[in-house]
């Protein structure tokens, strides 16, 4: 009787533009042959994800991110319910992803948000992958909250801020944790988005330390002297990424291999 193999997540987790340092951990994912099976995202690691599953390659999202500007991806508007009104992401996120749905993408990808009414955490793993990252992307003050008939959606990293549990639901057996905002920062705030992410932090702590233990390897970029807004630092970021990944190599490539299947599926490419 044959055992299915193991089936290997990603967790990616929110941290504003520390989370450039998801696209160091994919590319250092993709040169050794890593694919996983299951990716989950909150907030910025919900856009990173995004792009991933849709087909956007590592060095891709690194000129994308050195190069366009974000005076493309933001759009002031009179403070109500946000400072930024998230039109002109959502459009871009639609345009980037190619309007595809999450029925649509391998591997199996989930993005969380928080919903504000019924104040819990929701997995979006079906219907347009764009509109799941508005929702999960909303920084409560930074952004105007997502609105649809199923509730008022703020950032997933309120909740969940790196998204194991997610990663489990959709059925990962083994989970790689990527928490760009682990490390203790010493960075003082800058920003109107570097309070309210900073005060978000302490606010979860004692929620997230719990969920992130749960993972089987957790990846720690040391961010800790970048505030959340500091996007002109994101191939600083990257860097990082790519150098905690690096580090750890040995103990993903064990994981990975837990989850081969005579080289074939998820798990290690072949390799």
């Amino acid at each position: 009787m044959d055992v299915p193999r193991k089936t290997l997540g990603l967790a990616l987790g929110s941290g504003g533009a520390k989370g450039f340092a998801h696209v160091g951990v994919l590319k250092a994912l993709e040169e050794h042959g890593i694919r996983p099976d299951v990716v989950t995202g909150s907030s910025m690691g919900s856009l990173i994800g995004a792009f991933y599953v849709t087909g956007m390659r590592p060095a891709f999202m690194e000129r994308l991110a050195t190069t366009l500007s974000w005076r493309h991806w933001i759009d002031l508007t009179v403070p109500r319910m946000g400072l930024i009104s998230g039109q002109k992401i959502h459009q871009m996120v639609t345009m980037l992803t190619r309007r595809l749905r999450f029925e649509d993408v391998e591997p199996r990808f989930g993005v969380v948000a928080t919903e504000l009414t019924q104040r819990r955490s929701v997995l979006f793993a079906s219907g347009s992958i764009a509109d799941a990252v508005r929702a999960s992307i909303a920084i409560p003050g930074v952004f105007v909250p997502y609105v649809n008939a199923d509730g008022v959606f703020v950032d997933g990293g309120v909740l969940e801020r790196v998204p194991v549990h997610a990663c489990r639901t959709l059925g990962a057996d083994v989970v790689i944790a990527v928490d760009v905002a682990a490390v203790l920062r010493s960075a003082v705030p800058e920003t109107i988005m570097d309070v309210i992410m900073y005060s978000i932090d302490v606010m979860q702590q004692q929620l997230v330390e719990p969920r992130v233990q749960h993972a089987d390897l957790r990846i720690e970029p040391d961010l800790s002297d970048m505030g959340t807004s500091q996007f002109q630092r994101a191939k600083e970021a990257m860097a990082r990424g790519y150098e905690a990944a690096m580090a750890m190599m040995p103990q993903i490539v064990a994981l990975a291999a837990s989850c081969r299947d005579d080289g074939s599926g998820g798990g290690l490419d072949g390799k």
